[in-house]
């Protein structure tokens, strides 16, 4: 049974509404709705609250299958980020490749915004980082700063040079 289901059964068969619950919880009813809809999960604090409330272990409240379901949808939003981030460093890098073969300096705009949708992307997918060692972290922000240095460094060198003729 998942979550959500064992968070509308046990409120249920408590007799309580979202609204206490919520009271109970020092939450919001749409916080405890979107717990009950599958469209979120608790925090560790809640889990707490809940697992006082109906009396049971946050082990009764948290099956595998839920951690897995967590677990899974994390794997996909961060996959899902670093594809744009990806697609972002590949536009970058044809913009200014663009920039650098034409006599026309605009096109160093999109090139600028996808660099900043690199690292934007890259921030959002952080929860790829969080199984590296520290080591592993560094370099793979380092990396990601070096690719957007690169990337601004042919801009504005073809700017200047551009500007030079």
């Amino acid at each position: 049974m998942k979550l959500s289901e064992k968070l509308t059964q046990l409120r249920r068969q408590s007799g309580m509404t979202q609204d206490e619950l919520a009271a109970k919880l020092f939450v919001t009813r749409t916080a405890v709705s979107k717990w009950e809809n599958d469209k979120g999960y608790p925090g560790i604090d809640s889990l707490k609250l809940l697992s006082q409330v109906y009396g049971v272990s946050i082990d009764d409240l948290i099956s595998e299958e839920d951690v897995a379901s967590a677990q899974s949808a994390k794997r996909r939003r961060t996959r899902i980020f670093y594809r744009c981030a990806v697609a972002c460093l590949a536009l970058a890098a044809a913009f200014a490749l663009a920039t650098a073969l034409s006599s026309v300096p605009w096109l160093c705009i999109p090139s600028v915004a996808a660099a900043l949708g690199y690292v934007a992307f890259g921030l959002l997918s952080k929860p790829a980082l969080s199984g590296l060692t520290r080591a592993d972290r560094v370099r793979h922000i380092v990396s990601r700063v070096a690719a957007v240095i690169i990337v601004l460094a042919v801009l504005v060198a073809t700017l200047v040079q551009q500007l030079a003729a």
